[in-house]
C-alpha cells in the first residue's frame, strides 16, 4: 500500500531512473561479452545525459526538510542510512565474486580495505550519497551560498577531472545535480504539481524535450560501442550539464504523468522499493548472462540485453518478497535498531527506498 507520508510521482520518477540504470549495465555487461550493440544500447545512449544525474537531483529535492537537523540526526538519516547498506553489500559482493567464485582470499581482502575509500563497483553511488550528504551539511553549517557552491560545482562537472580517487572523480562529476536538487526543490515540486492536471500539456512538453535531447545525443560525432558511446553535440561540457539537468527534470514531471494511472502502480512500487534492486541486481545478472551464453540459447546482444534486464530487475524483487514473507533477512534491505546512532529515528524503514530524502517518510 501506498503510504500516504510519500509523493506517488517522486517514487514513480525513481521507478523509470532505477530500470534506465540496470538497463545500462544490461545492455553494456553484455555488449561486453558478444561484442555486439543491441537495440537497448540506443535507448540508454538517449539516456546518457540523464540517467544518474536525475537519481542525484531527485536525492537532493527532500534536503531542505532535514539539512538544518542537529548533526547527530542528520548524520543518521543521511550518511550512517548509506554507508550501512553499502558496507553490507560490499561485503556480500565482494566475498562472493572474489572470495568465493575466484577463490582469492588475498584478492578479497584487498578489495575489502580499498572499498573504504575507493567506492565499489556499482555501489558507488550508495556511497557518494553519504559523502554527498555530509558534503552538503557542511556547506550549510558554514553558511555558503547557493550562488556560489552551484558554479563551483557546474565548474567541476564540466571540467570532469579524473584524479586516482574515484570517490572525487564521482563527486565532481555529481554533486552539482544534488545541490541543484535541493535549491530547486521548490521548483521541480511547482512544476510536477501544475502538469498533473494538464496532461496534453505535459505530454507535448516532454515530446519537445525527447526530440531535442535525441538530436543533440545522435547528432554528427556519436559512436555507439558494446560498452559505452560517446555522444554528438550532447558532449559539449556546456550542454551536457544543461541536458543532465533538463532529463532530470523532465524525468520527474514524467513520473508525475505516469502516477496519475493506476495501471503504473507497479512503476511506484519499483521506486518505492529501490534499493532492493540496486543493491542486489548484479548477482543475478552475472549469473544469468553467464548462462545464457553458455547455453548459446540466445545469441542476439538486444534479446539478451532484455533478458538479463528483466532478470535483473525481477530476481530482487523476489528476494524481497521471499524474505519479508518469511521474515528473517530483512537486514538486507532495511537498517536494523542496532544500526542507528540517533534515538529519535525510527527503527526500520519499511519499503527501503534508495535516495531516502526522496521518501517524504524522513521527515520525522
Amino acid at each position: 500500500m501506498n503510504s500516504p507520508m510519500r509523493m506517488p510521482w517522486v517514487d514513480t520518477a525513481k521507478g523509470l531512473s532505477i530500470i534506465l540504470v540496470v538497463m545500462m549495465y544490461a545492455a553494456y555487461n553484455t555488449g561486453e561479452y558478444t561484442g555486439g550493440v543491441g537495440f537497448l544500447h540506443y535507448v540508454i545512449g538517449f539516456a546518457t545525459p540523464f540517467r544518474m544525474p536525475e537519481f542525484f537531483l531527485i536525492s537532493g529535492l527532500f534536503l531542505s526538510q532535514v539539512i538544518d537537523r542537529p548533526w547527530q540526526r542528520y548524520v543518521d538519516r543521511r550518511v550512517v542510512h548509506y554507508l550501512y547498506f553499502y558496507v553490507l553489500w560490499a561485503i556480500i559482493s565482494i566475498g562472493l565474486k572474489i572470495g568465493i567464485f575466484s577463490r582469492d582470499p588475498a584478492g578479497m581482502l584487498h578489495d575489502l580495505v580499498m572499498a573504504v575509500v575507493q567506492p565499489y563497483g556499482v555501489l558507488w553511488f550508495i556511497y557518494m550519497l553519504a559523502v554527498l550528504g555530509l558534503a552538503a551539511k557542511l556547506l550549510r553549517q558554514f553558511r555558503v551560498p547557493a550562488w556560489i557552491v552551484i558554479p563551483i560545482a557546474a565548474g567541476l562537472q564540466m571540467w570532469a577531472p579524473r584524479p586516482d580517487s574515484y570517490a572525487v572523480e564521482q563527486f565532481a562529476a555529481y554533486f552539482v545535480f544534488f545541490y541543484v536538487g535541493f535549491v530547486m526543490a521548490p521548483l521541480v515540486f511547482r512544476l510536477v504539481e501544475w502538469t498533473q492536471p494538464r496532461p496534453m500539456l505535459a505530454v507535448a512538453g516532454l515530446l519537445l524535450w525527447a526530440v531535442v535531447n535525441g538530436l543533440l545525443v545522435y547528432s554528427p560525432g556519436y559512436a555507439m560501442q558494446p560498452v559505452g558511446m560517446q555522444m554528438g553535440l550532447a558532449a559539449w561540457p556546456p550542454l551536457h550539464l544543461t541536458l543532465a539537468v533538463a532529463g532530470a527534470v523532465a524525468l520527474c514531471v514524467l513520473g508525475g504523468f505516469l502516477s496519475t494511472f493506476p495501471v503504473m502502480e507497479w512503476l511506484r512500487w519499483l521506486g518505492e522499493h529501490s534499493l532492493v534492486v540496486y543493491v542486489a541486481f548484479t548477482i543475478p545478472m552475472s549469473l544469468f548472462r553467464g548462462a545464457a551464453l553458455a547455453s548459446g540459447l540466445l545469441t542476439d546482444t538486444g534479446l539478451l540485453s532484455l533478458a538479463v534486464l528483466l532478470v535483473s530487475l525481477i530476481s530482487p524483487v523476489v528476494l524481497y518478497l521471499i524474505i519479508q514473507r518469511v521474515g528473517f533477512g530483512m537486514f538486507l534491505f532495511e537498517r536494523p535498531a542496532w544500526a542507528h546512532i540517533d534515538n529519535t529515528a525510527p527503527q526500520t524503514a519499511s519499503g527501503a527506498a534508495l535516495p531516502a530524502a526522496a521518501a517524504p517518510s524522513s521527515r520525522t
